[in-house]
């Protein structure tokens, strides 16, 4: 069964359409998907007309903003992580409305673990990682790692030490 978004009930469609304009799209994917599915919508038909949503609403959709990749700032985020720093690493992850997008992470020991550095989401995503990642490893003294840096590819092999 296809679904309309006027098929899916008044209420909801003001609720969905209040977290896409705050991008929060699995909120919204998550109210539609459950007040439609007992009549047969999908997760994907869900995805599907938030989505469209998303195209509707365009720039007046409140993005959320990229994460600082300065130097300063990802020093001071390391910092703060328990465990030492041992390695820095970029690694593609994507979804159905942000596309592509790089994770800086900082790989730690005692306690192993991973970090988030930040998300960038710009059309040069790996360049900007890259660079971020690069400069963040030197300030550090520890290798950087990426992977898949000339194209995006979420089933790279991960940094191990």
């Amino acid at each position: 069964m296809s679904f309309r978004w006027e098929s899916v009930p008044a209420g909801v469609r003001e609720q969905a359409d209040g977290y896409v304009l705050q991008d929060r799209y699995m909120y919204a994917v998550r109210a539609v998907w459950e007040a439609c599915r007992t009549w047969g919508l999908g997760l994907g038909e869900a995805q599907d007309l938030v989505g469209a949503r998303y195209a509707h609403f365009g720039a007046r959709v409140a993005r959320t903003p990229d994460s600082p990749v300065d130097l300063d700032s990802l020093a001071a985020r390391a910092a703060g992580f328990p465990g030492r720093v041992v390695a820095v690493e970029a690694v593609w992850d994507g979804d159905t409305v942000h596309d592509w997008f790089v994770e800086l992470l900082a790989i730690t020991e005692a306690p192993a673990g991973e970090h988030h550095l930040a998300t960038v989401h710009r059309a040069t995503a790996a360049a900007v990682a890259t660079r971020a990642g690069t400069a963040l490893a030197d300030h550090l003294g520890v290798p950087f790692h990426f992977p898949s840096p000339d194209r995006p590819d979420d089933r790279s092999p991960r940094w191990r030490r």
